[in-house]
């Protein structure tokens, strides 16, 4: 079961445009333009990632579209204009970060297992199975109950998730451990030497 089951409210967006406005403003904070700048479409769009490869009124509709649901404001302070994301729009771009999150395999295995445990009570239900089906879409291994492993480095990765559902670090513990007991067949899960 993956974390799409849980989105039903945050919709990922189709467009690529549309994840590369709010990855860019997730991260930058702002987009500042001057309002009487008769280039105001070409510096808005040199804001955005991999600009050239759309077409002005792509950019404009995306940034009407994001308006209008409630995931940008745009607003003109004194000839500067000033496009953010509402706390709608981060929810939207934590998903789409969410999503994008990848556990990297090296060349050659460290020979250390991480060990994620969480206890995250019933009234959190909607985060403990969004943290879960992540952990199962980024290659965990359920090892007990609540106990799920993976051979390689991914403490980024479980702090990113654990701060974007808001757990703490008595609900959620990553785990290094180098003698976990039997390990012959966690290695041919892992297709591991």
């Amino acid at each position: 079961m993956g974390i799409g089951k849980y989105k039903y409210y945050f919709k990922k967006p189709k467009s690529e445009i549309v994840k590369d406005i709010l990855g860019y403003l997730l991260l930058s904070g702002a987009i500042f333009v001057a309002a009487s700048s008769p280039y105001f479409s070409i510096r808005l769009l040199k804001n955005i990632k991999n600009w050239e490869k759309y077409p002005r009124k792509r950019v404009s509709s995306a940034f009407y579209t994001l308006k209008k649901q409630g995931c940008i404001k745009i607003e003109n302070r004194r000839g500067q204009i000033y496009i953010s994301l509402t706390e709608k729009g981060k929810k939207k771009a934590g998903w789409l970060q969410i999503d994008a999150l990848k556990i990297k395999k090296p060349k050659k295995w460290d020979g250390k297992w991480r060990l994620v445990m969480f206890d995250i009570s019933q009234l959190k239900k909607f985060y403990r199975e969004a943290f879960r089906g992540k952990l199962k879409e980024l290659g965990f291994y359920p090892f007990q109950k609540s106990v799920w492993i993976n051979p390689f480095d991914c403490r980024d990765e479980v702090e990113l998730l654990k701060e974007f559902l808001g757990l703490t670090n008595k609900e959620v513990k990553l785990i290094v451990a180098e003698d976990i007991g039997e390990i012959d067949n966690l290695k041919k899960i892992f297709k591991l030497s």
